[in-house]
């Protein structure tokens, strides 16, 4: 049965700032430094300016994670572009896909949405429309992950660039076990993420609802599988 708490989520460590951010923090305020001591801080105050948005838009706080073994939760910080009935493209079956955005102010951290087994990963070239737009779901670079949750439930998610993202990075591998919450990815710098459920998932959010990884519950799967 799909019931009971779900074992806590080993994360790998990782601090405040993301990894992924720490070339591009310490390349930028380096230069803040150079310019400041060489030419004044009125003449670095711009540069400053850039370091504060690159401190803000690597940062990855943690989260806390609902134990319920039937939610799924948002797979990233945004908002909610979309709650519609489609064709899930990789499974080929009808499907309830949300599609979160995140702007290039939300944290950019992926986590896994459900308990479960990556089954498969899809890498598709494509181009970088404004991720906001619904044709970016098929038409830009993405890198989808099939996850078997621990309750005998398929999900799809989804990673997609958007206009400013140039790099899409997954760091989950086919047999690995993700625990719900657990950070498998991370996309540069503006995007979105499609999560593909069952038809019998009871959808919990709205379009315009702002969520968080790894907290806000997205939707409920039945609790008689598993």
């Amino acid at each position: 049965m799909c019931i009971g708490i779900a074992p806590p989520v080993k994360n790998y460590p990782h601090p405040i700032i993301a990894r992924e951010g720490w070339p591009f923090l310490a390349g930028i305020v380096v230069i803040s430094l150079l310019v400041t001591f060489l030419a004044g801080w009125l003449w670095a105050l711009p540069l400053w300016i850039i370091s504060l948005f690159v401190l803000q838009f690597f940062r990855d706080p943690g989260r806390n994670v609902p134990t319920a073994r039937n939610l799924v939760t948002a797979p990233a910080d945004g908002r909610i572009v979309a709650v519609e009935r489609v064709q899930d493209p990789y499974l080929k079956r009808d499907a309830q896909k949300v599609s979160v955005f995140m702007n290039v102010f939300n944290v950019h951290s992926n986590r896994s949405p459900v308990d479960g087994v990556v089954e498969e990963i899809w890498y598709n070239p494509g181009k970088f429309i404004n991720a906001d737009l619904n044709k970016a779901s098929t038409e830009n670079e993405r890198n989808a992950i099939w996850l078997r949750s621990d309750c005998g439930y398929d999900i799809t998610c989804v990673q997609v660039a958007g206009l400013i993202a140039r790099r899409i990075l997954c760091y989950a591998k086919p047999g690995e076990w993700l625990g719900r919450g657990q950070r498998y990815g991370f996309i540069r710098f503006g995007s979105r993420v499609d999560v593909y459920l069952p038809l019998t998932a009871q959808v919990r959010v709205s379009i315009g609802d702002k969520v968080r990884a790894g907290e806000t519950v997205l939707s409920e799967l039945p609790m008689n599988v598993g």
